[in-house]
């Protein structure tokens, strides 16, 4: 069973904001033992974990084809307060092959996230 997923950010006050914008819940946001700073965002039933380390720069794909995908309430409500928040949308508004409205968007590092209309 997945644990988690780990990224490294450029900035993680940013990162923080965006994720939990999206509804995400911080664990945890400590500095460890070796000097990084590192935190875990709780978004439904997954964790994201984001380390900024001195030196290291995150280097995010940018097609769609690698991504985080969310499901958000409201989804045609959110996405122009994050366009207008600065948030670059990569792919707007469109019906999902499954029906569902769907979005992309990225991260502060670059990273692709799919926005997925949640059930009602």
């Amino acid at each position: 069973m997945l644990k988690h997923v780990s990224f490294l950010t450029r900035d993680l006050p940013a990162t923080l904001a965006f994720y939990t914008h999206l509804g995400g819940l911080i664990e945890k946001n400590l500095t460890t033992a070796e000097g990084h700073r590192r935190a875990v965002v709780r978004l439904g039933g997954g964790l994201l974990q984001f380390f900024q380390i001195e030196g290291e720069v995150p280097a995010p794909h940018p097609h769609w084809s690698e991504h985080i995908a969310l499901h958000v309430p409201d989804l045609r409500e959110l996405l122009p307060v994050l366009r207008a928040s600065g948030v670059t949308v990569t792919r707007d508004l469109q019906s999902s092959p499954s029906g569902r409205d769907m979005a992309f968007v990225q991260d502060p590092d670059g990273r692709q996230v799919e926005l997925l209309q949640a059930d009602e």
